[in-house]
């Protein structure tokens, strides 16, 4: 796994751009944002799990929606992720981003053609935008990551805080909405109404920043093509909207620095990392937010405390993605990182522990710090791994531990129902 350590040291340097290049915290801010859409409208479907459970009280809606988002992510990216050295990404961006606007739209349009009734029907409407979902977010999550993995640790940084800051953003949002119309005549339907308008709204704006501002900073053509030089064929369509034109043919047969590494070559050198994100993801989802929204008995702060909990999870995971900016505390040991990713089995015990004897601050504590080291862990990862590698590598190893991570929210999701053992259903 260290065989490549001293291209590493080779390589590494070579990815600062001359200083020249502006736009750096442009891109830093717009990446943020596409981080935040990426997850956004999935987000405000989570949040508003209270009105949802009102509505469809038999169908547990925080369980079956997410198990139905999972498959559809898992397996567009699945097909993505093999194909991705021959995908236009800037296609495939837009199209998520665009499908995630017209998903979130449709759910609106949904709850006002049906007057805010649940049923049978309705319930499977939902259940189609939230696979919805799922094919955006594999377009965009892997496309994006994989993107941005060629260039400054911080941009990738920057889109995975914003993804984290999207769970925290509608979690606010939620508790304004609900509080704003709890005395209202339907004061639930009235603040998730305003609450999916508000996201539709904010996904048709990662849309123009991704089409019409992110391929025109100076810094992000730079990168885009610096990648074309190392043979990259994905990044043509974003160097033509940013007005540069990568010629035709100009890669030679004999030119031996043009060739990348295959998928698997890629993952069994990093299949460390990509385990880890797996373990990472598989043991939230399988917490985080089922078992918050239905398994921690009843408390002081009646229907707000499941909504409570799912905010300290999300404010935490973000402050967790942003630890790694401090270069002291940022893990980079590969060793390290699997012992601390292992030893997070420990939640398990603790949740159910907690649930079953602690009172209502423990819990919130424990949640906050589940929060923390998933974002945390995350950042670690993804920034890490990419380091020494040429731009289309770079690339097609960032679309692999993206489909590593989506499986392992897969994969939480579904142990996530052990949880209803011996509960009567």
């Amino acid at each position: 796994l260290d065989t490549r350590k001293e291209s590493e040291v080779a390589m590494v340097n070579n990815n600062e751009p001359p200083r020249r290049v502006e736009g750096k915290y442009a891109a830093i801010v717009v990446c943020w944002l596409l981080g935040n859409g990426c997850l956004f409208s999935w987000n405000s479907m989570l949040t508003i799990e209270d009105y949802y459970v009102f509505l469809f009280p038999k169908y547990h809606p925080s369980r079956v929606l997410t198990l139905v988002y999972q498959p559809f992510a898992v397996g567009t990216l699945a097909i993505l992720a093999y194909k991705e050295d021959k995908i236009n990404t800037r296609l495939r961006n837009l199209f998520g981003y665009t499908l995630f606007f017209i998903s979130t739209l449709s759910i609106l349009v949904l709850d006002l053609v049906t007057s805010g009734k649940g049923g049978l029907g309705t319930f499977i409407g939902i259940c189609v935008f939230s696979a919805a979902f799922g094919i955006s977010d594999a377009h965009t999550q892997g496309g994006m990551v994989g993107d941005l993995s060629y260039m400054l640790p911080e941009f990738l940084q920057s889109f995975l805080a914003g993804a984290a800051a999207s769970g925290a953003l509608t979690s606010a949002l939620r508790l304004i909405t609900k509080a704003a119309f709890k005395n209202s005549k339907n004061g639930l339907r009235k603040g998730a109404i305003m609450f999916f308008a508000i996201s539709t709204f904010f996904e048709l704006i990662c849309v123009l920043l991704y089409a019409l501002v992110f391929p025109k900073l100076p810094i992000v053509k730079y990168y885009r093509s610096k990648a074309a030089s190392e043979g990259s064929k994905t990044v043509s369509a974003d160097l033509a909207a940013g007005g540069i034109q990568t010629p035709s043919g100009t890669a030679n047969e004999d030119d031996k620095q043009l060739e990348r590494k295959g998928n698997k070559q890629l993952l069994w050198e990093n299949i460390d990392y990509a385990i880890d994100l797996f373990l990472v993801y598989a043991l939230t989802l399988s917490i985080f937010p089922g078992f918050l929204s239905e398994d921690t008995g009843t408390h002081s702060l009646g229907t707000w405390y499941a909504l409570v909990l799912i905010a300290m999870y999300n404010v935490c995971d973000l402050i967790g993605r942003y630890i790694p900016l401090l270069k002291t505390l940022k893990l980079e040991c590969r060793k390290l990182i699997t012992i601390a990713v292992v030893s997070r089995v420990l939640f398990v015990p603790a949740f159910y522990f907690t649930a079953k004897y602690g009172t209502q601050g423990w819990m919130i504590m424990l949640t906050s710090f589940l929060g923390l080291s998933n974002g945390y862990l995350t950042v670690c990862i993804l920034t890490s791994a990419p380091k020494g590698y040429k731009g289309p590598e770079q690339n097609a190893l960032g679309n692999l531990l993206v489909l590593f991570l989506l499986g392992g929210i897969f994969a939480g999701v579904t142990l996530d129902w052990l949880w209803l053992i011996g509960k009567g259903w």
